[in-house]
């Protein structure tokens, strides 16, 4: 049985539907789960219960700072070697990401999954395309960013849930290997033509005091996201790799496609509020 951590996701829930279509008997496992799913809460390590569990799908535990995040996949990793885990798989950062403001909590708990004495997969997950739409500002005149020019090779969330089911659904075949899932360049000026509107660039300056005035962000995630606005904005984030297709056997999804469809929902969203 695998089970699937952060099954109320939106990653682990497309995971777990991959696994299902491909008729590969798997569990979600959440701190609140839904009917049929497994209670894990990494902040309760005493009760934590992975028992009967084979292959463990770890979705990181982001959204809190990196002390917390690393606590939390040391509980569950722990849990894993007492439980008879036999194969763990982590969904990090892309190789390319290094310098950006999450990207310690992920090199840490990779560390700890090579260390764990487990079979193990550590599958390296490019920025989803989703949130690159998601980071465009509407405008009355179209849509404004700090990326300028900068090209980001993003990636579908169905694109990574349905390569963490490849692997998930045959773990023995990748024992030991790191996958870096980057897909396809795209730009903030691509996702504005597909949009049929203008893309304005903003300075670095003005970016990081919005989101500072942002009141609905938490204290750690203004740092983040204006590491990934000079990232992409400097070309640290654009080069794509082989190794996505190779595991889909497919080319991956318009990237393009997929951020203009998420900003265009969220303007949807705005104008309707």
């Amino acid at each position: 049985m695998i089970t699937v951590t952060g099954a109320s996701g939106q990653l682990a829930s497309l995971l777990l539907q991959e696994l299902a279509d491909r008729k590969a008997p798997a569990l979600g496992g959440s701190r609140t789960p839904a009917e049929g799913q497994r209670h894990l809460d990494f902040d309760d390590p005493a009760g934590l219960d992975l028992a009967g569990v084979p292959t463990l799908v770890m979705v990181s535990a982001g959204a809190a700072e990196d002390d917390l995040v690393v606590a939390r996949h040391r509980a569950l990793l722990e849990a894993a070697v007492r439980d008879g885990v036999v194969h763990v798989i982590y969904t990090s950062l892309t190789g390319a990401g290094d310098h950006l403001g999450f990207a310690l909590a992920h090199r840490a708990t990779e560390r700890l999954v090579r260390d764990s004495g487990l079979g193990w997969t550590i599958l390296r997950n490019g920025l989803y395309a989703e949130l690159f739409g998601a980071l465009l500002t509407w405008t009355p005149d179209g849509v404004e960013s700090a990326f300028g020019g900068g090209a980001l090779a993003a990636v579908a969330r169905a694109d990574l849930a349905a390569a963490a089911a490849v692997v998930a659904a045959d773990p023995t075949a990748h024992t030991g290997r790191t996958y870096d899932l980057v897909g396809t360049p795209v730009t903030a000026d691509d996702v504005a033509e597909r949009l049929g509107v203008a893309h304005r660039s903003i300075g670095l300056a003005e970016y990081r005091a919005r989101t500072l005035a942002d009141e609905a962000l938490l204290p750690f995630q203004p740092p983040m996201l204006a590491s990934i606005a000079t990232a992409v904005r400097h070309g640290f984030l654009g080069d794509s790799g082989p190794d996505l297709a190779r595991l889909l056997d497919r080319p991956p999804a318009d990237a393009a496609a997929v951020a203009a469809a998420t900003a265009a929902a969220l303007r949807g969203r705005r104008n309707a509020g």
